[in-house]
């Protein structure tokens, strides 16, 4: 059983109008295999990598017309006290805590720029049975405009460190500001990126965070999409932490996929 520290990514899910077309999406495009909606916790239903619990898709619940999105959760030991760091950080909770059976208690949030999040305190369910390999969740990273709101507010929130990106001799990285947030410190285990917004993306684009699925071939996962009716954003783009692209499925929830096996270049140092 995997543990999560105070901060680190734990799991992901999306709501659905059509739960059973993202099925069959994600079954295709990721390899993934569904159990039994849980009719008591409106038709949640869990998906599944090499029979290991990898993400959730679940229809909206009744009277939210909200757009398909994936939702990052992020462990926590008590959801009430997170609850109190994120207003007090200046975020917003826009739904919680709720205790969900014995399976844990959730938060829905805000960070100051916008992007959306979830803070899972668990019971039954720990979170992913499967991450960082092909069919399971990668990796993530907040877009926005405003770096610095989300700089300031995640170490207020989670017990963070973080490093900026040295952009070094490369031109091609001369104008990103990226920076990495750690678990235990700046030089702890990497758990979160965030990326500033350049003119590059739509300015309707609200902020918002970007999970990566791990694939065993980008380019065939992009083409799978495609067939599926989805879109490509961005890339496939060779990178030193895999080859990359960014989609969105049939229902206009986004995500990027990654073959983490594929690497070019060296590692960007982080100061």
């Amino acid at each position: 059983m995997l543990e999560f520290s105070e901060g680190a990514p734990c799991w992901v899910d999306a709501m659905f109008t059509d739960v059973e077309g993202a099925k069959a999406f994600y079954g295709d495009v990721l390899g993934w295999t569904f159990g039994e909606a849980g009719s008591e916790y409106g038709n949640y239903t869990q998906a599944y990598s090499d029979g290991k619990a990898v993400a959730a898709v679940v229809p909206p619940m009744p009277g939210v017309g909200a757009p398909s999105q994936w939702c990052l959760y992020f462990a926590s030991p008590d959801a009430a006290a997170t609850a109190g760091k994120i207003t007090a950080a200046g975020g917003e909770v826009l739904m919680g805590p709720m205790q969900v059976g014995t399976f844990g208690t959730m938060l829905i949030a805000k960070e100051p720029s916008g992007a959306v999040f979830g803070v899972w305190q668990p019971g039954d369910h720990k979170g992913f049975e499967k991450m960082g390999e092909a069919g399971s969740y990668a990796w993530a990273e907040v877009f926005t405009r405003e770096p610095d709101k989300p700089d300031a507010f995640l170490p207020q929130v989670f017990p963070y460190g973080a490093q900026q990106m040295d952009a070094g001799d490369d031109p091609a990285a001369a104008n990103m500001d990226f920076k990495v947030f750690s678990v235990g410190g700046g030089g702890g285990h990497p758990v979160l990126g965030r990326m500033k917004m350049d003119d590059d993306f739509p300015a309707d684009l609200p902020p918002y965070i970007q999970i990566y699925f791990g694939v065993p071939n980008c380019d065939e996962a992009v083409e799978k999409t495609k067939k599926h009716g989805g879109k490509l954003h961005f890339g496939p783009m060779d990178s030193p932490f895999g080859r990359f692209a960014a989609v969105t499925d049939p229902q206009g929830a986004a995500f990027a996929v990654i073959d983490m096996s594929t690497t070019v270049g060296e590692m960007p140092s982080f100061g």
